[in-house]
């Protein structure tokens, strides 16, 4: 026999207070989940919804990797990611940069060289959208010049992908590269299949 209901009905005004509180404390918890979901934003939910499971939204690019140490863009935007991808290539930028639409004036200030020439370690910078868009160049192919990136939120929260764009694209976008005046770099293999995630597809 289930005793909550009788010690409900019949205990005194503190045990129903008690149980009262036990069973919203049960309630919050129960849905803290759910919340947590709903909270990443509409784009987030729609993805996860079409998704059978953890595995197969990590598979499609969802990002479930621990939290970047030192990274203070917002998690889940372009400007994470990009700045993810630079500290774990070696190169890591800095974290004042704001919005994607100001990184290209920001690392110039900060003496960093910003042209039209794609780079594997580069970053990607457009001005295009409310808030412009970075994404980190994974590589550039030397016999066909296509270039190809890993970007985050492009077009979904927190969803990694790639893309590759034609030479001439290039004209297009704004590469932010090493700092003036310091040794040639080249890019450490980002290795970890928790970072290495997303879909790839094809720019022309």
């Amino acid at each position: 026999m289930n005793l909550a209901p009788v010690l409900f009905l019949f205990g005194g005004t503190a045990m129903r207070k008690q149980i009262t509180l036990a069973f919203v404390t049960m309630a919050i918890i129960l849905a803290l989940p759910v919340m947590a979901v709903f909270s990443l934003g509409r784009s987030a939910v729609t993805f996860l919804a079409s998704t059978p499971n953890a595995e197969a939204a990590a598979t499609q690019g969802f990002y479930m990797g621990e939290p970047v140490e030192g990274n203070t863009y917002a998690w889940g935007n372009c400007t994470y990611w990009s700045f993810a991808m630079r500290l774990w290539a070696g190169s890591p930028i800095p974290t004042s940069w704001g919005n994607a639409n100001t990184w290209d004036d920001r690392a110039e200030s900060d003496g960093y060289v910003v042209n039209k020439t794609p780079a594997a370690g580069a970053i990607l910078q457009s001005d295009v959208g409310q808030y412009g868009h970075v994404a980190y160049v994974t590589s550039v192919d030397r016999r066909t010049g296509k270039w190809t990136i890993s970007e985050m939120n492009f077009p979904n929260f927190n969803v990694v992908t790639t893309r590759t764009f034609s030479e001439e694209s290039a004209a297009y976008y704004k590469f932010i590269h090493s700092k003036k005046g310091t040794d040639p770099w080249t890019p450490a293999p980002i290795l970890s299949s928790s970072k290495l995630t997303g879909n790839s597809s094809s720019r022309l």
